[in-house]
Parts: C-alpha cells; sequence; structure tokens
C-alpha cells in the first residue's frame, strides 16, 4: 500500500480547504442573489404595481424553479416604504420605494446618499401633457373571425400542460389604433403596471434615438464607454451602432441561473451597474460578434445620462419629458440603480395599454399626433438585422424572431409575419409590432420556465383570426 508524503497530504489538503471556501463563497452569492432577487420583486411589486404582497409571495417568488425564494425571509416597511429580505438573518439585502422613481436596492452606495438623489418625478409632479388612450372598438370590422379571435384569447389563459404553466396576465390586441381584445387575469386589470424585463431595452432605443433626432449624439460616435480607459484595450472604438446592435465586443456572460454570471452580479450586487458592464477589456474587435448583453443596455443608460447633462433630476425627467408625456404613458416608471442610472435593461413598469402605446409609436414609423418623435428611418434602422447577428434574429435593441424561450417546438413550425419584430423580456412579457397588418399586440405573464409559452404558435393563430 502507497504512502503519500508528506507535501502530497499538504497539497491535498490545502486543495480541500480551498475547494470548501470556494464552495462556502458559491453558497453565499447565492444567498445574496436570493435575498436580492426577492426583495427587489417584492418591493417594485407592491410599492410600484400596487399588489397585495400575500399574492406577489405565493404568485410570483415561490414557483417552478423559484420555489426555494419561500426560505427567504422578507419584512416590508410600510412607513418607510422598504423591503427587506435575509436568508438565515445573514445574507441579507434591502430595496427603497421613491414615488416616480420606483425601488432600488441598495448596495455599494449608502441608503442616505442614494435618498439624497433629486426626484423630479414625486409626490405633485406634473402630469402626462397627452391625454391620448386608445379607443376600444365598438364593433370588430368585418374581417375578423370573432369566435377564433375569442378562442385564440382565452387559449392564453388555458393550462394544457401542468408541469410548464403559461401563467398568462394580461393581452391587449390592438388593430388601426384601436383595442379589439383585451383580457387579464384574476388579480390585475387595465390599471396594473406590468414589469417588462428586457422590454425595457426597446424604450432605450428610443431615447437614443430621440437625442440623434436631437442631433446630440450620431449612430457613429465613438469614445462614448465612460470607463473603458480602467478595462485597458480599445473599447473607446465602440460605436454608438455597435451597442445597439449587441456588437460591442466586451464580455458579459447573459445567465440567470448562476449566482456568478455577469448579469446576476450586475442586477443584484452592484451599485453602479453601468460601470460594471463597462469596466471590462475587449474580448474581439467591436462588430464583429453578437452577443446579447444587458451590460450593454446599461452603458447606453450611462451615455443617456452624459448626453443629457445637466443635474441628476434632468436625467431623471428625461424619459418622461420625452417620451412617456408625449404617448400619455401616466403609468410608466423607470427604476434607477443605486448610482442614480436607469435600468434600462429590466426595470420599466407601465399598464397594458401604456406598453403598447409604446409600439404603436414604432408601428406609425415614429410619428405621434403628427409629430416626429424618432429621427425619420429610425424604426427600419431598429428592424434591420445586426451584421454580426447570426440568425438574423436581432435589431437594435429589437427582436426580430422570437427569442427561443419563447419559439414554437410544433411542426411544422407557426409562421411568424415576415415584417414582425418585438421586445421581449423574461418570464414571457412580448410586445410584438406587425407593420402588414396595422397590428400591435402586448402579453405578460410569470411564464418562468422554458417553453411554457408558445408565442410563435398564438401569433400565427391570431394573425389568421384577423
Amino acid at each position: 500500500m502507497a504512502i503519500l508524503s508528506a507535501p502530497i497530504l499538504s497539497g491535498l489538503s490545502i486543495l480541500a480547504i480551498l475547494l470548501g471556501w470556494a464552495g462556502l463563497y458559491v453558497l453565499w452569492r447565492t444567498a445574496l442573489l436570493a435575498a436580492a432577487y426577492k426583495a427587489k420583486i417584492l418591493a417594485s411589486s407592491v410599492f410600484v404595481a400596487r399588489r397585495k404582497p400575500e399574492a406577489v409571495l405565493a404568485e410570483d417568488l415561490a414557483v417552478d424553479n423559484l420555489a426555494l425564494l419561500k426560505y427567504v425571509q422578507t419584512q416590508i416597511d410600510w412607513q418607510a416604504q422598504t423591503v427587506t429580505a435575509s436568508v438565515l438573518g445573514l445574507a441579507r439585502r434591502k430595496v427603497i420605494y421613491r414615488p416616480g422613481l420606483g425601488c432600488t436596492l441598495v448596495v455599494d452606495i449608502p441608503e442616505p446618499v442614494i435618498r439624497q438623489q433629486p426626484n423630479p418625478l414625486g409626490f405633485g409632479a406634473s402630469q402626462s401633457k397627452s391625454t391620448f388612450e386608445f379607443p376600444i372598438a365598438s364593433g370588430l370590422p368585418a374581417h375578423v373571425q370573432a369566435e377564433a379571435l375569442d378562442s385564440v384569447i382565452a387559449s392564453a389563459f388555458e393550462e394544457s400542460n401542468p408541469r410548464r404553466l403559461q401563467r398568462s396576465r394580461a393581452v391587449l390586441v390592438v388593430q388601426a389604433g384601436e383595442i379589439i381584445a383585451e383580457r387579464y387575469a384574476p388579480g390585475f386589470t387595465a390599471e396594473t403596471p406590468f414589469l417588462g424585463w428586457s422590454m425595457a431595452k426597446s424604450v432605450v432605443n428610443a431615447l437614443i434615438g430621440i437625442l440623434v433626432q436631437q442631433g446630440k449624439l450620431a449612430l457613429d460616435t465613438y469614445s462614448l464607454v465612460a470607463d473603458c480607459n480602467e478595462a485597458g484595450d480599445r473599447c473607446d472604438q465602440i460605436t454608438l451602432d455597435q451597442l445597439l446592435r449587441m456588437s460591442s465586443g466586451l464580455p458579459f456572460s447573459e445567465i440567470y441561473s448562476n449566482p456568478l454570471s455577469n448579469v446576476t452580479k450586475m442586477l443584484f450586487s452592484r451599485g453602479d451597474m453601468a460601470a460594471y458592464a463597462a469596466n471590462r477589456a475587449l474580448e474581439e474587435a467591436p462588430g464583429v460578434h453578437w452577443s446579447y448583453a444587458s451590460g450593454t443596455t446599461l452603458i447606453l443608460c450611462q451615455i443617456i445620462r452624459q448626453v443629457v447633462g445637466g443635474t441628476a433630476a434632468d436625467y431623471f425627467a428625461f424619459p418622461h419629458r420625452a417620451l412617456f408625456e408625449p404617448l400619455g404613458m401616466t403609468s410608466a416608471v423607470l427604476e434607477p440603480d443605486a448610482a442614480g442610472t436607469f435600468v434600462g435593461s429590466s426595470y420599466l413598469y407601465a399598464t397594458a395599454r401604456d406598453w403598447a402605446k409604446f409600439g404603436q409609436l414604432y408601428l406609425q414609423d415614429g410619428v405621434w399626433r403628427g409629430e416626429r418623435l424618432l429621427p425619420e428611418g429610425w424604426v427600419a434602422y431598429s428592424r434591420t438585422p445586426a451584421p454580426a447577428a447570426p440568425q438574423q434574429q436581432y435589431g437594435a435593441h429589437f427582436w426580430l424572431k422570437v427569442p427561443r424561450s419563447y419559439a414554437s417546438k410544433r411542426s411544422p413550425r407557426p409562421q411568424m409575419p415576415a415584417d414582425a419584430f418585438m421586445a421581449s423580456g423574461y418570464q414571457g412579457q412580448l410586445l410584438t409590432i406587425i407593420p402588414s397588418l396595422d397590428l400591435v399586440v402586448a402579453r405578460f405573464g410569470l411564464s418562468q420556465l422554458r417553453g411554457s409559452w408558445d408565442h410563435e404558435w398564438f401569433i400565427e393563430r391570431l394573425v389568421k383570426a384577423l
């Protein structure tokens, strides 16, 4: 029997200790991520979406692969308007609510410093200058098959597969500028603001477009990434166009199931998300490779902040003054991080009707009630495939094909209209725009598991009914 020498035994002991510490570190990061996620979703759902906490805890934060979140303890302070979550009282995260600005995770930056940020959107702030609301069609157009339309809408709220629940919460269909179908799940109404998750990325496209329209930015502008010099090489070569097309060359892992991935670190453990996203060395030359990255959108949000200039209050007011107010999106709340930069990759709440107004703006080529808000040709640019996108699935912060999580597994595969494009977000949030049919379709839900929402099948049947 071989006897291990003392140096080998010592080396194995050190390795075992390191592996043990590595495992503890991953567990700690996972616990912090769970606490941050639960605190953030609960706070925004209660204070922004105005939902009952018991419903959020049961219906949003304890289902499917989120079931372990029920072991994360939470406490709501209604007077201070905060939510605190912790795992065993140790891994603790806190979220604060500010009227108009929504909810912000307190991390890296002390709460008093965050609360000192000016808030032009609080109580008493001016309301939208637009009173636009979609008219509700008094009767369906002759070309619409009423029974088929009703059946399609009803199917979105049915659960045929108990292992992969759709959990639709809202479906809204606008054709020719009129609401022709609208339905909500119990507990949700036309007044409920819905979290769009990555649908917010398309709104960032609009904010950039507005600044281009104002002559403050151009697509070929470069040297925009503020923190790139800390990382080293060539990131000052990245253009605005390459950022919009997710082709910056900056490495960023978009894996939500990994507590150590870039996206989970950024959203749930960083106070200055844009700085975290930008402060990394280029992996390859800009424009060569397409890589979907929420960090890229945070960099764009920081660029918007730089270009708008002025005070923090000017920046906070900009999306409302430039976009939400003209469209009459009075429910819209775009939430900032602790550093005061909008989390435009993920955190925008609005009612289904207000989200549909945003889609209608793109259906109308960036013109709203006779006023051009987006540059001429901007919508066509946004719908043009990114040169580096391998399957021409992505344009400029808009999807041109249904993302894999919501693509159909049926055979033959359902067909989307060739001119359809969409904003898409986690858990099955989808805003689909089809110019050839003068159609905007908004769908919101909590389709947590991949394959639980078949968007291609839904749209194909909806189009046939119309």
